[in-house]
Order: structure tokens, then C-alpha cells, then sequence
């Protein structure tokens, strides 16, 4: 499914040219397993780039249910985080071993004080991947620290700030936007926000209704158990669900961390589609991180392609943003290029697979697809 293409690389990445072992020894950033640091969470989230993905319940998440081992390189100073390349190692039999920071994740910026001190991070990263054997090193975010790099996959990312009350939030949607949220409350849609795994597993009926649609083969229901057990039920995210006389039309999943939250999944019955309960789930769920103190609500990231998804979060007034993914080969040196595989032709293949098969197919695809 994947495609590389060469691409130049910056002169600082392959080596650390001119210095003796010993020098650069001293500059190591060890790596760190985040779940065995009690005050994790309360340390990244005085950093002014963290985000819910930096957080140990998306670390236990993809551990607990893909088998990967987190390796976070870090580097402290005056008891403070001064830097953070949050990284998993990817272990496949099918598609080799490598390093991503991080998977399954949207956009996951390094914490660097310094373009120079992100060099050294990423050399020790790139030292301790080739000590491990990885193809590759791919950071899901951190645009401004690779200046003049092509970037191997690019994405729009959208966030909505929610400054001003409620009234001046609904002021700012599309007319089109408004209308749906209307349209779905005067036709009997009703909204819950729900943190128990009944919800959870009604999400994931849906889920697989339009990983259908899309050709794509639904998440292992292991990953949603884990999403439950570790962000839901920690107070740490929600399912928000649309009902249409007492029929699950739609339903997403947020997470949050802070003042600070995503819409990290979206899923809706295509035959409810006229009823706009996805676009009633978005304004509650909208204006329930408004009330709980959030501040900003980020959309997730967007493949460029998918310019219908894209108007649809441009709808609510959200900022748009370009979201770059950059992919290093530690055999070659050099950073790659790469393709979005959530399109191609296996979306026909998985559009015919019975239910029961697509399951199944992502239960055994998705430790490896990354």
C-alpha cells in the first residue's frame, strides 16, 4: 500500500558531524517509558505544545493493545521538561521494526526549547533506532523543527477556539451548520454524553458501519476496550451519542487533557443521514467542553484529499492548519517520502467483505499498519 520517493536530507541528521564519540555521548537523551513515571501527566502538561496524545492513557492505549514499546526520549532541566520526542517501537513481522512518534496519532509535536537541541534529540533517537534495528523514525508533527524538509505526508488540522460564551460559538458556524442543528433537534434527535462501555460498544457498531463505507477495515474492538478502560474511564474523554427514537444514528469520541481536547473519532449510520445527527453530537459535545473549561478543540487531522470532510470542520469555525508527517530511513539517511494509505485499491476490496471478515482483518492489519 505504501510508495517511497527520495528526499534530500538536512546535513545535521545523518551523523553527528564533528564530534568525537565521547562529546556526543554527553549529549544523550536516554529514553523514557512514561508509564513507569508516577507524575507523568502533571510534568508534560505545563509545556505549552502538550496535548492529550503526550499523555500516559494514549501511551497504555497503544501498548496494551498493539504490543508497542514506548521509548520516550527526554531531557529535563531545573526539575522542568525541557525536551520530549515522545516515540513507540513498532515491532512487525510484516512491515519490519521502526519508530513512530506516535501511532494511530494525529499530530504529536516534540517538545524542543530549541531548533539545535531538536537536532541532538532526533540524533539520539535516530542512534538508539539504529542500536534497535528500525527501517525508519517518523515524527507526526514538529513542522518548525525540520526547516527546509519536504515533509513525507502532509494533512490539514483544524482547531476551534472556544473563546466567548455559547451564542457567540453558535454565531460563528456556516448557515449550513446551523441549519443541520436545527433541522436535527426539531426532527427528535437527542443527544448523550456517556462514559460507560454500552456506549463504547455502540460506537464501534457504528464504527464498523462506516469503516465500510470507506473501504477501510474497522479497528480491532481490543483498542476501544483499551480506549475505554484508560481515557474513559479516567475522566479523560467521552462518547457522545445520537439517538433517533432510541436509534444510535451517530455517535463520536473525545478526549482531553487540560484545557485542551480532540475529536478523535466520528461515526454515523448512513441511512440516519438526513436527520444531521452528527452535526447535533458536534455542537453538544462543543458546547459540553465549554462548559467544563476547555479551551481549545482540535479536530484531527484531515487527509487533503478528503476536501468533504474539510468543509464540514471549516463549518464550525475552526482554523485551518497544515498538519506534516516527516519520515526518516535510517538505512539510507535520508528522509523519505510516503503515501496516504487510507486510499487505494484495497478500499474496493474491503468495501465486499462481509462484516464478520473486515473485523477480523483489521484485528490482525492494524499492529502492523501503524
Amino acid at each position: 500500500m505504501l510508495t517511497e520517493k527520495t528526499i534530500a536530507a538536512p546535513k545535521f541528521f545523518p551523523a553527528a558531524a564533528g564530534k568525537s564519540p565521547e562529546n556526543f555521548l554527553a549529549e544523550k537523551f536516554l529514553p523514557t517509558n512514561p508509564l513507569q513515571v508516577s507524575d507523568w501527566d502533571s510534568i508534560i502538561i505545563k509545556h505549552p505544545d502538550f496535548s492529550f496524545f503526550h499523555s500516559t492513557a494514549w501511551a497504555k492505549v497503544l501498548s496494551e493493545t498493539y504490543g508497542y514499546t514506548p521509548n520516550y526520549f527526554v531531557a529535563r532541566e531545573n526539575d522542568r521538561l525541557d525536551s520530549l520526542l515522545p516515540v513507540m517501537e513498532v515491532n512487525s513481522w510484516l512491515t519490519g521494526r521502526r519508530g513512530i512518534a506516535l501511532p494511530f496519532t494525529d499530530d504529536c509535536e516534540p517538545f524542543c526549547a530549541s531548533a539545535n537541541s531538536f537536532k541532538k534529540l532526533f540524533q539520539n533517537a535516530v542512534d538508539f533506532g539504529k542500536s534497535r534495528g528500525w527501517k525508519y523514525l517518523e515524527c507526526r508533527g514538529g513542522q518548525n523543527f525540520f526547516d527546509g524538509i519536504t515533509p513525507s505526508l502532509s494533512f490539514h488540522g483544524h482547531t476551534l477556539n472556544l473563546d466567548g460564551g455559547e451564542e457567540k460559538l453558535f454565531a460563528r458556524l456556516e448557515n449550513s451548520v446551523r441549519r443541520a442543528i436545527r433541522k436535527a433537534e426539531k426532527d427528535g434527535v437527542t443527544v448523550e454524553i456517556a462514559q460507560d462501555l454500552a456506549a463504547m460498544k455502540i460506537f464501534y457498531s457504528l464504527q464498523c458501519k462506516t469503516r465500510k463505507k470507506h473501504g477501510l477495515p474497522p479497528q480491532p474492538f481490543s483498542f476501544f476496550l483499551n480506549i475505554h478502560r484508560h481515557v474513559l474511564s479516567q475522566n479523560l474523554g467521552m462518547v457522545v451519542l445520537a439517538r433517533w427514537q432510541n436509534i444510535p444514528v451517530a455517535a463520536s469520541i473525545y478526549f482531553r487533557l487540560g484545557e485542551r481536547a480532540i475529536y478523535k473519532y466520528g461515526a454515523s449510520d448512513e441511512a440516519f443521514q438526513h436527520l444531521r445527527g452528527s452535526n447535533l453530537v458536534m455542537w453538544e459535545a462543543i458546547k459540553w467542553h465549554l462548559r467544563k473549561g476547555v479551551r481549545k478543540l482540535h479536530f484531527g487531522k484531515t487527509s487533503l484529499a478528503n476536501d468533504g470532510l474539510r468543509r464540514f470542520k471549516l463549518g464550525w469555525g475552526a482554523e485551518e492548519n497544515k498538519i506534516d508527517y516527516f519520515k526518516y530511513d535510517l538505512h539510507k539517511e535520508k528522509f523519505v517520502g510516503d503515501s496516504d494509505a487510507v486510499s487505494g485499491w484495497h478500499n474496493r476490496l474491503f468495501r465486499l467483505l462481509p462484516g464478520f471478515a473486515s473485523r477480523m482483518a483489521g484485528q490482525m492489519l492494524y499492529r502492523h499498519w501503524a
